[in-house]
């Protein structure tokens, strides 16, 4: 008995002596706020955080890889829990709603085929390659419902998802298992910031469209007598439904598949009858927008393109103020456009409903004399953006001999030409100058640049000039940069310190000392102040940066201001200027959030390899509906010379549109006929 109790005491403390060892050796360091966070989530397991359960998404959450808010379960008391664990602050979340991107199931395809093996849409996909028609179209077999743990989706009638949307909580769970990317997460904010990808089940009339609207959905929603929630569609890519219907170029229709039939579908002449029928009711529809950030945006510039940057920054959440120098709003549209074309209270009514959207405007602020950048940044705005146009608006306000400076230290090269000369303002250079463009001024724009004090002038061309005028400007002493491209600008107040070039060869990026910025274009850059986002040693430091908005994804690979495809004068057509309001937005977004603002690889551009179709079958032609004009005697009395569609036109033209997806469209059999839409206005 004795022998065994001091084996059993030997065999203890060996045991005791080898645990104490190994943890030692084979020690695991486990983060006391990891553990704190996982204390404080709820425990569901449930992976709508889009981690395998709670202590995963703690993991995260600490790593940064995870918001305190990420957990699907937990309430809002839950996520100040875990920011006052991590010191950080919560922003109110916005919503994700699964939303399926595909609009033509396989119960309505011409071919059908039957997948044999496993009823799985991945598996579908590995071994079969997926639907054999349509590269990204639904495949229709359900995995995505089968995978909701929330039970938020069933598969329609169409052999598409469908969504509840009181159900779905935004895990991603369907997304994720999704092999061709059908459904994806939706809220205000990924709609406003997404750029289409060659992965999307984009239309025809969608891709050439400069905003990007979704036509065939609002098209679809006015032939189901569904008026305001087509504005609302509408007002989710284009503030300026009313004005566009009335003075756009419809590129959307060039690309209409009808053409292979007939004639494209009146694609602009609907947003018209939308939009009118919306302001004939009296009633604003306004589209979704995100919960309140907190965060202060100015918009400097109140036409077209400033305007649609406010309207989209309000609808991101954050707090937008426009300024503009004229005692009103609309820029160039306000006086390019003849009356009978665009009535001022059709104007006066898009601008209310942006202005109705959340945003401020303060009109007789002219930047550079009103106002600063640097002065509104010390205001506490996060992020000014600057969209003032250029030659042609000062035209248009009898400015022509002012001397404008709404950059800091940047002018334009006619201002520099004329300086002093028959009443014009003057411009002050500084020591070191820099002339973007104007090869066949450029010696003109040197003696000048010397002449009002310049010492250091240097000449930035995108591409190479003559080898004469080269040399010219070398033996006067100037710099030639050629093949490069301005990125950024810094300075500190009302100073501008230096520029980045890069380029556009290498990707190599250099910095000038730069005091003076003299464009020869007609205009000034569109561009993007913020504040540095690191500490400076100074905590009073007015020190700035500015970058330009993404391109359009059409020249996704230009770099620079005044690249290839960037505006040199004010836009061509409003819908392009909203599309780059847009882009605009999702860019002081991105860099208020540290988001990167590369486009991705497949974004779609106009070169893009798509699936397309370049005939259509079994369709009966069907003409167009033609716009009735107004008699001259009429057109003092209605203001326009356009008189709009009725409801039965509309209807009418409505059901021509095929409800194309990527490579499908409507046949004849599933398109109502002229006779049942008459039946349905008229009852």
């Amino acid at each position: 008995m004795t022998i065994a109790i001091i084996l059993m005491g030997a065999l203890g403390l060996v045991v005791g002596i080898g645990l104490a060892l190994a943890s030692k050796i084979f020690y695991v360091y486990v983060d006391p706020k990891i553990v704190a966070v996982e204390d404080v989530l709820p425990g569901a397991n449930c992976g709508g955080c889009g981690y395998p359960g709670c202590s995963a998404n703690a993991e995260a959450i600490v790593a940064g890889k995870a918001s305190p808010n990420s957990c699907v379960a937990a309430g809002e008391e839950v996520a100040l829990a875990i920011a006052g664990i991590l010191g950080v602050s919560v922003e109110a979340k916005e919503p994700d709603i699964a939303l399926p991107g595909c609009t033509y199931g396989v119960a309505d395809a011409a071919v059908k085929y039957k997948y044999d093996g496993l009823n799985d849409c991945r598996a579908a996909a590995l071994l079969a390659g997926g639907m054999k028609v349509c590269n990204i179209g639904c495949l229709g077999l359900g995995t995505c419902a089968a995978a909701c743990p929330f039970g938020a989706i069933t598969m329609g009638p169409n052999g598409l998802p469908v969504v509840d949307e009181i159900k779905c909580t935004g895990c991603g769970t369907c997304e994720r298992v999704c092999p061709k990317h059908i459904i994806t997460l939706s809220s205000v904010t990924r709609r406003i910031l997404k750029e289409y990808t060659t992965e999307d089940c984009t239309t025809p009339c969608q891709r050439a469209c400069p905003a990007g609207i979704n036509i065939s959905r609002y098209i679809e929603q006015i032939a189901d007598s569904d008026y305001l929630g087509a504005v609302q569609t509408i007002k989710e890519r284009n503030p300026f439904p009313t004005v566009i219907g009335r003075i756009c170029p419809r590129p959307c229709e060039n690309d209409c598949r009808r053409k292979y039939v007939d004639e494209p579908v009146a694609i602009n002449f609907l947003k018209r009858f939308a939009a009118d029928y919306e302001r004939a009711q009296g009633e604003r529809v306004q589209p979704f927008k995100a919960p309140e950030t907190g965060r202060r945006v100015a918009v400097i510039g109140g036409g077209v393109q400033g305007l649609s940057t406010a309207f989209f920054t309000a609808r991101l959440g954050h707090t937008t103020t426009v300024y503009e120098g004229t005692d009103r709003l609309g820029g160039l549209l306000n006086t390019a456009i003849a009356k009978y074309r665009l009535p001022e209270d059709i104007l006066a009514w898009d601008i209310d409903g942006i202005l109705e959207m959340g945003v401020e405007a303060r009109t007789g602020q002219m930047l550079g004399s009103d106002v600063t950048v640097a002065g509104l940044l010390d205001e506490g705005y996060q992020a000014v953006f600057l969209a003032t146009g250029g030659w042609d608006s000062r035209l248009s306000r009898g400015a022509e001999k002012a001397v404008e400076t709404p950059l800091p230290g940047g002018y334009l090269l006619l201002d520099l030409l004329r300086s002093g000369k028959e009443g014009h303002g003057t411009v002050s250079c500084k020591a070191d100058t820099v002339i973007v463009g104007g090869e066949n001024l450029a010696a003109e724009s040197l003696a000048k640049a010397r002449s009002l004090g310049a010492q250091n002038v240097t000449f930035i061309f995108r591409d190479h000039p003559g080898e004469a005028a080269a040399t010219a400007l070398a033996e006067d002493g100037a710099t030639v940069l050629t093949g490069v491209g301005i990125i950024r600008l810094s300075g500190e107040g009302d100073e501008l310190n230096a520029i980045e070039v890069m380029d556009t060869a290498t990707k190599e990026i250099s910095q000038l000392p730069v005091q003076t910025l003299i464009f020869s274009a007609g205009r000034f850059p569109e561009l993007i102040f913020t504040r540095p986002g690191e500490e400076t040693e100074n905590e009073n430091s007015q020190a700035w940066s500015a970058i330009p908005p993404y391109k359009n994804p059409a020249l996704a690979t230009e770099a620079g201001l005044f690249a290839k495809g960037d505006s040199l004068t004010d836009f061509s057509a409003a819908i392009r200027a909203i599309g780059a309001g847009r882009r605009a937005a999702a860019t002081v977004h991105k860099l208020l959030y540290d988001i990167d603002i590369d486009l991705p690889e497949n974004v779609l551009k106009p070169n893009a390899v798509i699936q397309n179709v370049d005939h259509v079958d079994t369709v009966t032609p069907d003409q167009r509906r033609i716009m009735p004009l107004a008699q001259q005697r009429d057109i003092e009395q209605l203001m326009e010379l356009e008189k709009g569609f009725e409801t039965k036109t509309a209807m009418e033209e409505a059901s021509r549109c095929l409800n194309c997806g990527l490579i499908c469209y409507q046949h004849e059999e599933n398109q109502p006929s002229v006779q049942q839409i008459r039946e349905t206005v008229n009852a």
